[in-house]
């Protein structure tokens, strides 16, 4: 075991730095305790810290008995700031939403099996850098005032910004503290079949580049679960990642509250309140394929305005549950920032249709459109719902149905159940779907209803129909 009980940064015995090296040089487990007193709890680093090699466990003791954190600070060579003090790999760039693996507070790069816990991280570019590692968990530790990167980034950049497959993968982030980061974490480049759950991800007004909660960008089969994600442009952003899996999270207080793109992600059982906009799905090249299944979507219509990569600063933009074909920063028409420190290439900008056609991006989750519902009936225990699918391919379709105690605009308040529909040759179907009346104080006022394809595409939701005699319990 390895104790650090000083708070200077050398390389003598005792201080973190000393620690770290001293771990590095043994293929033996260690376990390195940071239990600096309570008066003296910040490491403030002069110096960028050595590459973490595993295997190895680094904790915070005091968050064992107290729940205090061991501070981790880069104010001995990074000055506080904004976005520009972290500078990206192209020349000129800085901030968020630029490739970076510059000036992280760890690093665990081309290694495996590290444990950190209990630990502060603060004022850094990227909290803590996994580049090409696995069996990394990173538990009960906060991350605040990241600027560059993420509070903690999981990467397979090589270097040079071209992805590696299978290099950063089974690693785990789970019950953080993210407050006022950039980006609080991020997938990206290669980054596979890692679990991110039950981590706070919140940006206040004191944060002056709020982007994403979480950024995924090509990475593909993660598990997002349990997260809390409130104050940014997007709570969660998927860049072209695919077969993601994003269930039983909360979203609220953001622009958008998750901002897509990719083919087989799944949006299931998440709690989306309070956002301008709740879910986007956006116009890419390939065109996106999502799963929305079983949210609970209500009170969205915000007046929040929140442009940093991601969101909208928009006027006009819409507002509301869900709304397929929002431009994005790669599209010209999007209104807000790129990033700070990133400028429009206006060769490579990308067009949504009918504009530039017929090079331009069409309709996500192949134009699927919403049902049309015609007609509730209501019982002592069940609510019968009829409608019809219009312009879909011939084919099996799952009708979902979803409960409101609003009669105004629609959302999805409740998830009700859902029934199958199959359409004929010409892409029409009339259904009835029959479901349970809830368990609920509330009386149900609408039913709305989205409708998901064979292969995983969902619809937006229908309009809603009024319940003329609502059902009690």
């Amino acid at each position: 075991m390895l104790r650090v009980t000083k708070t200077v940064d050398d390389t003598s015995e005792g201080t973190l730095r000393w620690a770290i090296t001293s771990s590095n040089a043994t293929a033996e487990l260690e376990r390195i305790e940071i239990e600096a007193d309570a008066s003296a709890r910040i490491i403030r680093l002069n110096s960028p810290l050595p590459i973490v090699k595993g295997p190895v466990q680094i904790v915070g003791t005091a968050w064992q008995r107290t729940g205090d954190y061991v501070v981790i600070d880069a104010s001995g060579y990074i000055a506080r700031g904004g976005p520009e003090r972290c500078p990206g790999a192209a020349p000129g760039q800085f901030g968020a939403n630029v490739r970076t693996m510059s000036l992280p507070g760890l690093q665990i790069t081309d290694t495996s099996d590290v444990e950190m816990a209990g630990i502060e991280i603060r004022g850094f570019c990227i909290g803590v850098l996994i580049n090409r590692a696995t069996g990394v968990s990173i538990h009960d530790n906060r991350f605040t005032d990241s600027r560059g990167g993420a509070g903690v980034m999981l990467t397979g950049d090589d270097g040079q910004g071209n992805p590696t497959s299978t290099t950063t993968i089974h690693n785990k982030v789970f019950r953080n503290e993210f407050v006022d980061n950039g980006d609080g974490l991020e997938l990206t480049r290669g980054a596979a079949f890692n679990l991110v759950a039950d981590n706070v991800f919140r940006s206040t007004p004191a944060n002056p580049e709020p982007s994403q909660g979480i950024e995924i960008l090509r990475g593909n089969d993660n598990v997002v679960s349990g997260n809390r994600f409130e104050g940014y442009s997007d709570g969660l952003q998927i860049n072209w990642g695919d077969r993601n899996y994003i269930g039983g999270n909360t979203f609220t207080g953001n622009t958008f509250g998750l901002n897509l793109t990719g083919v087989g992600n799944i949006l299931d059982g998440n709690v989306i309140i309070g956002n301008r906009i709740g879910i986007v799905v956006r116009p890419a090249d390939p065109s996106p394929m999502v799963r929305l299944t079983r949210n609970r979507i209500s009170g969205n219509g915000q007046p929040i305005s929140r442009c940093e990569a991601g969101g909208t600063c928009d006027p006009e933009a819409p507002k509301g549950a869900i709304v397929f074909g929002l431009p994005g920063l790669e599209h010209a028409t999007f209104v807000g920032s790129r990033g700070r420190g990133v400028a429009a290439n206006p060769a490579t900008v990308q067009h949504i249709c009918p504009d530039h056609a017929p090079q331009c991006q069409s309709a996500p989750n192949g134009g699927l459109k919403p049902p049309i519902l015609s007609n509730v009936r209501t019982a002592t225990n069940r609510i019968s719902v009829s409608g019809t699918l219009v312009g879909a391919q011939p084919g099996r379709y799952l009708v979902e149905l979803f409960g409101n105690t609003d009669d105004g605009p629609g959302e999805a308040e409740l998830f009700l159940g859902d029934g199958a529909a199959s359409t004929d040759a010409l892409g029409r179907d009339t259904f009835t779907v029959s479901v349970a009346t809830p368990r609920s104080t509330q009386k149900l006022r609408s039913i709305t209803a989205t409708v998901t394809s064979f292969d995983g595409a969902t619809s937006p939701l229908s309009a809603p129909i009024q319940i003329k005699d609502s059902p009690s319990r």
